[in-house]
């Protein structure tokens, strides 16, 4: 197997058995915005990294206001074997 380790230079490796011994410390670097790889013999498994923050506005409405239109045909009542197919009729 040939793994590309460029995108994980930088990163914080440990093995396994120092991330259960050390894992509130691993927790805090990656909170603070460090990546951390955990690996199985030297073999890169899971990550651990902070999670974005939530967002603390209101997304805006109405952006794409006027960039569309929906037509009449849209509200049209579908085609009997559209429907059969959904429901699992033939």
């Amino acid at each position: 197997m040939v793994l590309n380790m460029t995108k994980y230079i930088g990163m914080l490796r440990i093995n396994i058995h120092e991330a259960k011994t050390n894992l509130s410390r691993y927790l805090a670097a990656a909170a603070a915005g460090e990546t951390v790889l955990i690996c199985k013999r030297n073999v890169p498994v899971a990550e651990i990294r902070a999670i974005p923050a939530t967002p603390t506005t209101a997304r805006p409405i109405g952006l794409a206001h006027g960039s569309f239109e929906v037509s009449d045909a849209f509200f049209d009542p579908l085609p009997a074997d559209f429907v059969n197919a959904f429901s699992g009729g033939a």
